[in-house]
């Protein structure tokens, strides 16, 4: 089984996807006009606004927040510092690279998602790749595939990863035993979950920002006490990208090193491609009404994980000074490493409630994304549904104290082909997500409230609800 699953993984993430990921970026980039850049200011204007006259759906922000809580986790204090590690500080500057090509990939999914959207039983949104696949594609089988890789991976098993992160870092700071630290993450997101996605929602909405901000004030306030450094540490990232400054990597393999392990934790830490965010974006009600505002919102989500999140995770490290290749010091520890230069032995204690808070999240938002697939299986019912939320509180019990890393691998070759599935089909339906901005956009230019309208689609007649698009 080890064999079968290494196999896979070394398929999925040594080829296929980390060549992949990086393609469809660019190919959307470029057919979109270089979407993520002409039209940046559009992202902001699609998150604050709510419509208050549809109960179906979430607000625009409540479904940025729940995909931030999903992305930023773990990866963004543990996996930077593992990238800077290996890959040196020119692996930054590549991640950098993913995650401005990936917005556009981002948008495509997620306009993807709220357009093929239906409401459930409860008349509430529900939709994804496996929507979009079934209807889009016809191709109901992959669809099928596509929600169980994704329950397996981000409802259960990444779940136990993120719990593991969490008793660690706390067991380890407060001195408490990890067992009492999962039952306590258990019952909280009982708590959670149980009140349903808009239990999720009003908890991500408050949560994340409050973390988020917290975290780049941090960042900020570290680069202000070392102003006289930053501009040679931005230096050090561009040189070190290039191959310029071999010794400030420290590492084997130079610029490649650095292209490799830049491209691998961006991927990791922003989703953009994998077929994730698209859940929780299909549960939206959009503002302006036209699927192609929760793509702006959810390209904004990849550039908040990864331009910023991550940044600030990186300079701290590197304005501390603290990162030696052959050490055997990266990850989180290199991360509370840097953090107590800072702040003192308070960086050891911080970061220990920064992983509580971002990986506690991630819990709770990769929760959402499962509750979404299982509904297209027909198993969304209270049944299905409090079996789910049964299994990832027991993920997460069994997470806080064991790592069985065959388990994880599991979960990445999982990760891996719902990945794969989602970018055949984003390819394959490019001329839709096309076709949608061109009419949102052109609305925009007569100074108009970008609205979508059915009967501009008559190739879309039999495949979507028209019904949830009429205004």
């Amino acid at each position: 089984m080890e064999t079968i699953i290494g196999f896979l993984n070394n398929i999925f993430w040594g080829y296929i996807l980390i060549y992949g990921l990086l393609a469809v970026g660019l190919f959307f980039t470029i057919k979109l006009k270089f979407i993520q850049f002409i039209h940046f200011k559009e992202m902001f204007k699609s998150v604050f606004d709510k419509d208050e006259t549809d109960e179906s759906g979430i607000s625009p922000f409540q479904a940025l927040t729940i995909s931030l809580a999903s992305r930023v986790g773990t990866g963004n204090l543990a996996g930077v510092a593992v990238a800077l590690y290996l890959g040196g500080a020119g692996a930054i500057f590549w991640m950098w690279i993913v995650a401005l090509v990936g917005m556009a990939t981002a948008y495509a999914e997620s306009t993807l998602a709220q357009l093929y959207k239906i409401k459930d039983e409860n008349d509430q949104y529900r939709g994804g790749p496996a929507f979009y696949i079934a209807k889009g594609l016809k191709s109901p089988f992959l669809a099928v595939i596509f929600c169980i890789s994704l329950i397996l991976a981000f409802g259960l098993v990444f779940n136990a990863v993120q719990a593991n992160s969490i008793a660690g870092a706390v067991g380890t700071a407060f001195n408490i035993d990890k067992m009492y630290v999962g039952y306590a993450i258990a019952a909280l997101t009982a708590l959670v979950i149980f009140a349903g996605i808009k239990g999720i929602a009003k908890i991500a909405e408050i949560v994340v920002p409050f973390m988020a901000i917290i975290y780049l004030l941090l960042a900020v306030y570290t680069m202000i006490a070392n102003y006289e450094l930053v501009p040679s540490v931005i230096a050090t990232i561009i040189k070190s990208a290039f191959g310029l400054q071999e010794a400030a990597g420290g590492v084997a393999g130079g610029i490649l090193a650095a292209i490799l392990n830049g491209v691998k934790r961006g991927l990791f830490s922003n989703e953009a491609g994998m077929g994730s965010a698209p859940n929780i974006a299909a549960v939206a009600t959009p503002t302006p009404h036209h699927p192609s505002s929760q793509g702006f919102v959810q390209a904004l989500g990849v550039f908040i994980d990864t331009i910023l999140i991550c940044t600030a995770t990186a300079v701290m490290i590197l304005l501390a000074g603290v990162l030696e290749p052959g050490s055997g010091i990266k990850g989180i520890e290199l991360t509370q490493q840097a953090l107590s230069v800072h702040i003192g032995e308070a960086g050891v204690y911080f970061i220990a409630i920064a992983i509580l808070f971002f990986a506690f999240t991630s819990i709770i938002g990769n929760y959402a994304y499962a509750e979404n697939a299982l509904t297209y299986l027909g198993l969304g019912n209270k049944f299905g549904i409090n079996l789910l939320r049964i299994a990832t509180i027991s993920m997460v019990i069994w997470g806080s104290y064991e790592k069985v890393q065959t388990v994880f691998d599991a979960a990445d070759a999982s990760m891996g082909l719902m990945a794969t599935i989602n970018l055949i089909a984003i390819v394959l339906l490019s001329g839709t997500v096309v076709k949608l901005t061109k009419d949102y956009l052109e609305q925009r230019e007569k100074g108009l409230e970008p609205t979508f309208e059915a009967k501009k689609f008559p190739e879309l007649k039999d495949k979507i609800d028209t019904s949830i698009w009429k205004k």
